[in-house]
């Protein structure tokens, strides 16, 4: 198990990016604490978790908090010793399929500052935790929608683009303290959205040169992979999950 021994924050755990990346991070080992704004998904994860024979914890916590989120991070440390990993799946709830020159400002506005929020104060309280013990690995979630422009996506490429742009400003200020900071880049991923399927999405199957969309399996993979010691030479980077809908 790559994760053996690691302790993992994933904030936004009962939503379906943060559950499927808790569980995986759980199935290779790690001690995970799920934090959300609603108890009770993050309880069906945790169960998940358990019954398959992994650790877990929650907190209902909402991730725009500095305060509660740097107490939750520090009570993680008093608890487990430490903390190795820390993901942030928290939902933009972006407004989409509304061309730019009709879509009201404040709904343009609404993902760009929630995401620079969200992943600031999380990002920054888990690299000073972990420059303290010279050693962590922070993943924040974009999308493929930062480097798109066929689709009408609002205010939500922006806030892919900015939460890159922190990827890369922040693991040069910590990588010489022992941390790695790290992007995740998947495509749409339909079973984040129930009752939908791929087929219900040509347009964006299209545009990929694989023929296909990401499985939710394969975003959390990526997580892993991101979050273990195989990725150690990584920092500053986004690993690409679009199935080629952008190519680097």
């Amino acid at each position: 198990m790559v994760l053996e021994g690691k302790t993992a924050i994933v904030y936004g755990g009962g939503g379906a990016i943060g559950g499927a990346v808790s569980r995986a991070f759980a199935r290779q080992g790690a001690r995970v604490f799920l934090t959300g704004r609603s108890r009770a998904p993050l309880e069906q994860v945790a169960a998940e978790i358990r019954a398959g024979g992994g650790v877990a914890e929650t907190a209902q916590l909402d991730a725009l908090d500095p305060a509660a989120v740097a107490e939750h991070a520090a009570s993680v440390v008093r608890t487990a010793g430490r903390l190795d990993i820390s993901f942030n799946a928290v939902d933009l709830d972006e407004v989409q399929n509304v061309p730019l020159v009709e879509m009201r400002l404040e709904d343009f506005m609404s993902p760009i500052v929630k995401a620079a929020r969200t992943h600031f104060v999380t990002a920054t309280t888990a690299a000073r935790l972990m420059s303290k013990q010279r050693s962590g690995v922070i993943v924040l979630l974009s999308s493929s929608a930062t480097l798109e422009s066929r689709h009408q996506m609002g205010g939500f490429n922006l806030a892919c683009a900015l939460v890159e742009a922190l990827t890369r400003s922040l693991a040069g200020e910590v990588g010489r303290l022992g941390v790695r900071v790290v992007g995740l880049r998947p495509n749409f991923t339909p079973e984040t959205r129930p009752g939908l399927r791929e087929e219900d999405l040509p347009f964006l199957v299209e545009d990929t040169v694989l023929g296909r969309l990401p499985r939710l399996a394969e975003v959390a993979a990526g997580a892993v992979y991101l979050a273990s010691d195989a990725a150690a030479p990584m920092s500053g980077a986004v690993l690409n999950l679009s199935c080629g809908a952008v190519l680097n």
